[in-house]
Order: structure tokens, then C-alpha cells, then sequence
């Protein structure tokens, strides 16, 4: 049985401009397309299901629609985009790798805008350290066109280097796989714990407007992760509770996993350990929308032209890792590993550059490193396979206690 649950409105869209009508236009056409669906589904979808449609339906997702996403004139800003600082100490972290990797790759999962790669390939270039070969796994042909063209612009003469794939690669790889800011972008369920009793929160539309239904979980696949879940739990959550569950992030990771035959895997992204991330106190979930830079929890605000978003349960991470046979390497703060990586040191030569004024590095640094900002809330976790030497960017702090805070650890 299905009731309505959560749909209450805040106001939050009358503080908003609207959208442009053609924009408009193309929200409401995906709209009703996932309309059709819920109907088609005999009145609801997971929340899953309607998170993969607004973000990646072909042609209409958010991902895939080809508007601006990323900077000052999209709808949020990613560490790259803020300070090529940044993108500098990733290539020092990929660079120690390659040392030991001769003729190694990379492999960036998800390049956004191109600018982290532009800025990395760059960096190792300055230190006499490219990588045979610059992949990027990139889905959106919207983002492949535009990554090409700022390429062309700003370093055409790396393009040899570079190789675009719709896939992941079919040969094994030595060297480094990176992601920043991509596992929070895969679909989530939403569920309702209560005294033992396990209930999802569904997707449906009311005849004008998409909404919220609780009904029983039937999927056996959230229930036995829920299980593994609050078994870790050092107590049990109050009620109401309403949180997410990733049940696609371990075959994720599992699948690019079995591609790294020598080398690292380093993820970035926000998110917690898991006794932090179910807390009792964080009882609406993780649940994170971006439109035009205004944070928000309506997921059903324009569909297509706003990003939806999950933050990152770190022990499952580390978990399906372990699982797939990698090493945990190292897990941190993202201001830990970039000091680890010498943002001081490249703090110092920027300053006596000519490219920007120091007032504007320093305000850089604040945002990539203090706590109220990326400093604390993004984290970098790093898996190896066959790499034994102790990672650069895990050698200021490395804080892997804190994934199996409260729990036996896992092996």
C-alpha cells in the first residue's frame, strides 16, 4: 500500500528565477516523460529510477541535455574550477605513481568541464612527467565536445595524448584512475527505517506535481544492504528517519576495479564514514540539489535543469573495494591530502608568478581547504593494486579509523 509522505513545500522555488521558456519547455517535456513511466509502473518509481531519468534520460537529462553545469555560469563549482591548485596537487599524487609505472596511464572518470585534466596534464608536463596516455571516460557527448574544444584552445599540443572512451577501457591498466565528484552522482533509493521495519520512499505524481509515496520494500537487495547497514549502527535511529541507500556504487566500483591491473585508484567526493553518514541527528538524508548556485532538497524542482545528488556512504566504498581484491591505500580530508600532495610549496610558486595576484590564491586556498567550505566536507580515498610505496597525499594525515569507527573492521 502506497501513502503520501514528505510533500510539503518550503518555498524555496519563489526565491528562484525561473527558468528561460525554452529551458522551461525542455523540463516540462522530461517531466512528463518520467510521468509516463510512473504510470507505465502502476503508480510509482524509486527514487532511483526517477534520479537516473533527470539526470541521464538521453537528450533530456541533466548530464546529457547540453547546457553549462559546471562554474560561474552554471549551477555549481567543482574544486578544479575554483583554484588550478587544486588539479596541481592531483598531478603530484598521479606523478609518484608514474615514477614507478613507467609509460603508465591515467584514466579520469567523469571530466566535467575538462579543466582538472587541462590543469593536471600541465602540471606533469612542468615536471617532465606525462603519462603515455590521457583517458577520459565520458558518456555525455555534450561534455566530450566540450572538453575537446577547450583542449584545442588551451593545449592542443596534449591532444595526441588524449584518448575519449563511451566505455571503460578493455585492456588492463597500469597507472592511476581518478574521480572527483562522480560517485555522488549515482541514483540513490530513499528509505524509511522505523523500529525495524524497513520502508521505501517511492516516486509518484499527484496530477500536478511529482511527490513522495511510502509504501513497503519489496526489493530484497535493500533489505539485506539496510541489514548490513544498521548492523554497524552503534544504535538504533529515532522516527521519523528518512535516508539514502547507494545499491549501484559496489558494482560501480567493482567494474573499474577489475580494469586496474598496477596502480591506484583515488576517489574524491563528499561524503561520510558510515557511523557519520546514518547518524541520528542527520535525519532527512543526504540528499542535495544545485540550480543556478542555490542549494536545496527538492529533488522534483525542474527536472533537467538541476542537479541531484548524494553524499557518499565511505565504509561501503572501502568495503566493495576490499571485496574486489584492492588495498585500502590511504582515506583523508581533501585539505589533509592536497597538503599532503605540497599545496604549500605550490601556494608559494603561484604567488611569485604573474598569472594571479596573491589575494586571489589566498582566497582560493581558504575554499579548497577550510572546514566551512571543501576543506573537511569532501574527502579523498585511495585503493592500489600492487602498488605497495605509501601515497603522497595520505602522508600528512591518514585517517582510515574512521571508516570502521564502532565496528569490527573489515578485511
Amino acid at each position: 500500500m502506497l501513502h503520501a509522505a514528505d510533500n510539503t513545500r518550503d518555498g524555496f522555488e519563489r526565491t528562484l528565477q525561473a527558468p528561460a521558456p525554452t529551458a522551461s519547455t525542455h523540463s516540462q517535456a522530461l517531466a512528463q516523460m518520467i510521468r509516463a513511466q510512473i504510470l507505465e509502473n502502476g503508480g510509482s518509481i524509486s527514487f532511483a529510477r526517477y534520479m537516473e531519468l533527470a539526470l541521464y534520460a538521453p537528450g533530456q537529462g541533466y548530464y546529457s541535455a547540453g547546457a553549462t553545469r559546471f562554474g560561474a555560469h552554471g549551477d555549481y563549482v567543482t574544486a578544479p574550477e575554483v583554484s588550478p591548485l587544486f588539479s596541481r596537487c592531483l598531478a603530484r599524487q598521479c606523478r609518484q605513481v608514474l615514477a614507478e609505472l613507467p609509460e603508465g596511464d591515467i584514466l579520469e572518470l567523469g571530466a566535467g568541464s575538462g579543466i582538472m585534466a587541462r590543469d593536471l596534464l600541465l602540471e606533469l608536463q612542468a615536471c617532465a612527467a606525462l603519462p603515455a596516455n590521457y583517458l577520459i571516460l565520458e558518456p555525455s557527448a555534450d561534455l566530450r565536445q566540450r572538453q575537446k574544444e577547450l583542449f584545442c584552445a588551451d593545449v592542443p599540443h596534449l591532444l595526441p595524448r588524449i584518448i575519449w572512451l563511451e566505455t571503460l577501457p578493455e585492456q588492463p591498466l597500469r597507472g592511476a584512475i581518478i574521480a572527483n565528484e562522480v560517485l555522488d552522482a549515482l541514483p540513490v533509493v530513499r528509505v524509511a527505517p522505523d523500529n525495524g521495519v524497513l520502508r521505501e520512499l517511492r516516486v509518484g505524481h499527484d496530477g500536478a506535481d511529482f511527490c513522495w509515496l511510502e509504501a513497503p520494500c519489496r526489493d530484497d537487495r535493500i533489505d539485506a544492504t539496510w541489514a548490513r547497514i544498521s548492523a554497524d549502527l552503534p544504535a538504533p535511529l529515532p522516527a521519523p528517519y528518512r535516508t539514502e541507500i547507494n545499491l549501484r556504487a559496489g558494482a560501480w566500483l567493482r567494474s573499474v576495479s577489475d580494469i586496474l591491473q598496477q596502480g591506484l585508484m583515488l576517489l574524491i567526493d563528499y561524503g561520510y564514514p558510515r557511523h557519520e553518514y546514518y547518524h541520528p541527528q542527520r535525519d532527512t538524508g543526504t540528499l542535495l540539489c544545485h540550480y543556478r548556485h542555490r542549494a536545496h532538497a527538492n529533488p522534483f524542482l525542474y527536472p533537467g535543469l538541476q542537479d541531484i545528488t548524494a553524499s557518499v556512504d565511505f565504509t561501503a566504498v572501502a568495503e566493495a573495494a576490499l571485496e574486489c581484491g584492492l588495498q585500502l591505500a590511504g582515506y583523508t580530508s581533501q585539505t589533509h591530502f592536497l597538503i599532503g600532495c605540497g599545496l604549500d610549496e605550490l601556494v608559494v610558486s603561484a604567488q611569485h608568478g604573474a598569472a594571479q595576484p596573491a589575494p586571489a590564491i589566498t582566497a582560493q586556498v581558504k575554499r579548497l581547504t577550510l572546514p566551512g567550505e571543501m576543506g573537511e566536507r569532501f574527502k579523498a580515498i585511495a585503493f592500489t593494486r600492487d602498488f605497495p610505496e605509501p601515497l603522497l597525499g595520505f602522508q600528512f594525515m591518514d585517517q582510515q579509523d574512521k571508516l570502521w569507527s564502532g565496528r569490527r573492521r573489515a578485511t
